[in-house]
């Protein structure tokens, strides 16, 4: 089993401070990808018992608790579910509110028709799923956990229970005002970066 990387403190994908653990290999060759390091079956590092220890120790590092990440690469690629499995599996016996989040380029819709028991129980595990491709040509850095707008953030066990795709609320009624002030931001900050002025919008 290969794997692509592991970070301690992640304030970036998902929710407080996480541990986010790369998956490696991906079959969805995304446009754009941020991890093109990760689509080989042949790259990364081998996952081992010390790996696994090292993991489960960033979860409560310095006696601060944090949730778990599972990014790729592709962690939901047939390739990938075993270890994908066994990771949220060991983090929950030893840390058992640990919230999970999973990103994969498969649709919700996809994962189910799939009908397959591991991929079923690692959805069972997951707290949300960050679902779909990344399309380039609708990038918005403006989205929360997102890179393009097709994706989204489901709330996995509701929509488990519910039997119907289930969309995490909080990420959907921001206003757009918020949105584009943090992009105003964003571009202020590359302009200053490039020129050295600051740039003042009316």
């Amino acid at each position: 089993m290969r794997y692509a990387d592991i970070k301690g403190n992640d304030i970036v994908n998902g929710e407080g401070i996480c541990v986010s653990f790369w998956t490696q290999f991906c079959p969805h060759h995304c446009p754009g990808c941020h991890n093109p390091e990760t689509w080989s079956p042949n790259g990364g590092k081998e996952f081992t018992n010390e790996t696994l220890n090292d993991l489960l120790h960033a979860l409560t590092k310095n006696n601060v608790h944090r949730n778990l990440s599972i990014l790729g690469g592709e962690p939901l690629c047939d390739e990938n579910l075993f270890l994908t499995e066994l990771v949220c599996k060991e983090v929950l016996k030893v840390q058992p509110d640990t919230k999970i989040y999973i990103w994969t380029g498969y649709t919700y819709e996809e994962l189910c028709a799939r009908n397959n028991s591991r991929l079923d129980l690692i959805l069972s595990m997951t707290y949300y799923l960050i679902d779909g491709p990344f399309i380039q040509e609708k990038r918005d850095i403006t989205l929360k956990m997102r890179g393009s707008p097709n994706q989204r953030i489901i709330d996995t066990k509701l929509s488990l229970k519910n039997k119907e795709v289930v969309l995490v609320d909080k990420y959907y009624t921001e206003k757009k005002v918020k949105n584009k002030t943090r992009y105003r931001r964003f571009k202020a900050l590359v302009f200053f970066e490039i020129t050295g002025v600051f740039l003042i919008e009316q």
